[in-house]
């Protein structure tokens, strides 16, 4: 009866420190902290509930003790590989590592549904129903959540398509909520257990393929639906089992990441529906607009001489930056100018990079202060003042055609007003086109120039210019 007590008492400080931990991750000063105050709220409910289970196998359950061991195993391998990856993983990989940490959630979630459905005994037909619920919503989030790591990490280079594609994933989806409810009406016989296993398999499925025909571009916003998804799935599943701090973990997960995926899906001017259901990044050129002027190459050094002389610098950051692992090069280049008197932010498009907030945290690992880093609405009026905009990486975030050019893909999406700086310079290993598949008529604008290379390189070159310029 103690142990009952602690548990419930644990999961109301759990949720506390759950909540307050997402508070604190709204800002990238006290993000660290909110990560340490989530992680602790996770320690003390995976605490209690091994304390629970120790009770009752001192009351005479034994059957419980091997479980114990099993599940104590799991979390030493679990925590253990986890520790490791983490330390390891390299910046550009960090959405592929929490694409799947988001899967695994799913499949936790799906796991704990399959046992409650494998039982014995008829069993409450809400509980059941949720248990149902949470099974295929984490079941997707699995499947989706593998097929979008293997995406971002080029495992498959393209979406795969094929006509009547969206019939047949109606059909499959449809199917598989027809075998849930089977199942639930039949639970604890052998026939229940039968379409228990069918409906798993179809949920597995449409998890791949409602996500194989989403073209990389959207996988940002993918990565955030489907972590709604776990977030779900594990409320759900905490609501059948009664344990209150699964179902405040996972209402909070699931609340946050829904409107992260409404916030993203905002940024990009579209909808979730054209996200899930549309070719987008299968164009061709930029539209219908006709690309004037040209593009103009300039040296790093010019370029890096220019914005030595400037007032002001904006810096662009995209996922070029990251690739190129140019960041610690960028801040060094960045303090150089700040000594010589430039006044220097950061500019952050909500969907830049592979992830949410993948730029922000590349920055932090190079120590940039998050005083000069800025979001879009908040520095995009001051472009028109800035004397120089520097882009690094970036394309479709600072695309003019998504104001201009109506027949674009990209038409409506909020950008950075890079293009309304006196000068911008682009940082760019060549002419390709960003994830739109879209022209950029930045790069053809009077007054852009581009600056070719890979961005470590170039770093490099801009750094001793300005060295140079003080020998």
């Amino acid at each position: 009866m103690v142990a009952q007590h602690i548990m419930g008492l644990s999961g109301l400080l759990a949720a506390g420190l759950f909540i307050f931990g997402l508070k604190r991750m709204s800002s990238p000063a006290t993000a660290l902290s909110g990560i340490v105050a989530a992680g602790v709220g996770m320690v003390v409910a995976v605490a209690a509930s091994f304390l629970v289970v120790f009770d009752l196998v001192q009351a005479g359950n034994a059957e419980l003790g091997t479980n114990v061991a099993l599940a104590l195993i799991a979390l030493v391998l679990g925590g253990g590989w986890a520790w490791w990856r983490g330390s390891k993983v390299a910046m550009t990989a960090m959405p592929q590592m929490v694409a799947l940490y988001n899967g695994m959630g799913g499949g936790a979630a799906a796991a704990i549904a399959a046992v409650e459905l494998s039982g014995t005994g008829r069993g409450a037909s809400l509980a059941l129903a949720v248990t149902v619920i949470g099974a295929l919503i984490g079941s997707v989030s699995l499947t989706g959540s593998i097929i979008a790591w293997a995406k971002l990490d080029g495992k498959i280079k393209k979406p795969w398509r094929f006509g009547g594609q969206r019939l047949v994933n109606g059909v499959v989806f449809a199917a598989t909520v027809l075998l849930g409810i089977a199942a639930v009406v039949l639970h604890g016989t052998a026939d229940g257990v039968s379409l228990a296993i069918l409906f798993f398999l179809g949920a597995l499925a449409f998890g791949i393929m409602m996500t194989l025909p989403i073209g990389g571009a959207d996988m940002p916003v993918v990565i955030s639906l489907y972590n709604a998804f776990t977030g779900l799935a594990v409320g759900l599943e905490g609501f059948a089992l009664q344990n209150p701090a699964l179902m405040i973990a996972g209402m909070v997960v699931g609340s946050a990441g829904t409107l992260l995926t409404v916030l993203m899906a905002k940024a990009m001017n579209r909808s979730l529906v054209n996200v899930l259901f549309s070719n987008f990044g299968d164009v061709s050129g930029g539209g219908g607009e006709d690309v004037k002027g040209e593009m103009k190459s300039t040296d790093a050094s010019d370029a890096a001489i220019n914005m030595r002389y400037a007032s002001s610098v904006i810096i662009i950051p995209g996922y070029g930056l990251a690739v190129a692992q140019a960041q610690q090069k960028l801040y060094e280049f960045v303090k150089l100018l700040q000594t010589a008197g430039v006044d220097v932010k950061f500019a952050i498009h909500p969907v830049a990079g592979r992830m949410p907030g993948h730029m922000n945290v590349l920055l932090a690992e190079a120590g940039v202060p998050y005083d000069i880093i800025f979001d879009m609405d908040d520095i995009n009026a001051t472009f028109a003042n800035t004397d120089v905009a520097l882009v690094i990486g970036a394309n479709d975030v600072v695309n003019p055609a998504a104001r201009t050019d109506k027949s674009s893909p990209i038409y409506g999406m909020p950008i950075l007003n890079a293009d309304q700086a006196r000068q911008v310079y682009v940082v760019k290993r060549g002419q390709g086109k960003g994830y739109s598949g879209v022209e950029n008529l930045l790069f053809f604008q009077e007054n852009c120039s581009m600056v070719y290379g890979d961005a470590q390189a170039v770093m490099t070159s801009m750094i001793q210019a300005v060295k140079d310029l003080g020998a």
